[in-house]
Parts: C-alpha cells; structure tokens; sequence
C-alpha cells in the first residue's frame, strides 16, 4: 500500500504539540500583589480630560482575600483572585492573569511591561 501526500508540510506527531509549561505563580491568602503594568495610552486635547483620565490609570497594590476558580462555558478552569486594594474599602475580583507579585512589579516594568505613551 502506497500512501501519497499532497501537502508539503512535514506531518508533526500528535505527541510533539504541547500546551505551555509557563510557570505560573501560585498565590496565597494575605500575598501581597499589584495589577500587572499595561500600556497607557491618554490621547486627550484638553489638559483637564487628561488629568481626569490620569488619576484612575495610577497602579494599584492590595492584598489576596480569597482564591475562587471557574469554568468558562468551554469548560476550562480559571484562578480568579479577591483582592484588598490599598485605596478601596471593598474587595474586587480579577483574572490571576491581571496579576502580579507585588516584588515582582519592577523586574516587570524592567522588561518593557507597562510603557507609557502621552
């Protein structure tokens, strides 16, 4: 039996196509965490719609509450944390993906994370 292939690209073992083995952070009760750096983009005419829009993009530190995980309609698991900010008197809830350890903030900004853009 002859088998003929009619694309070109090289078949690839189901054995070889891994998902990420990233490490991820395993974060604990009273852990202390800042909202991992993102792009600030302000694009604003106006000097006072600037300061307004400047005074909410400020980082935020707080502490882990709770640790809650859910399944999203595909059912995959996803970490979510309850956090304490510094400056709220209520917890929120976010993706452990929005996340950082707060000794870990600089080394991230450090790489490129969080650029500022004006």
């Amino acid at each position: 039996m002859h088998l003929i292939f009619l694309s070109t690209t090289p078949l690839i073992p189901t054995t070889a196509i891994t998902m990420s083995t990233k490490h991820q952070h395993q974060y604990a009760i009273g852990e202390r965490v800042a909202e991992r750096p993102k792009a600030h983009g302000i694009f604003a005419a106006r000097n006072e719609v600037r300061d307004r829009i400047q005074q909410y993009r400020s980082q935020r530190y707080g502490t882990v509450v709770s640790i809650n995980i859910k399944t999203n309609r595909n059912g995959n698991r996803q970490k979510f944390l309850l956090i304490k900010w510094d400056h709220l008197q209520s917890p929120t809830e976010h993706a452990q993906m929005r996340i950082c350890p707060a000794d870990q903030l600089v080394k991230l900004q450090a790489e490129g994370y969080g650029f500022q853009i004006e």
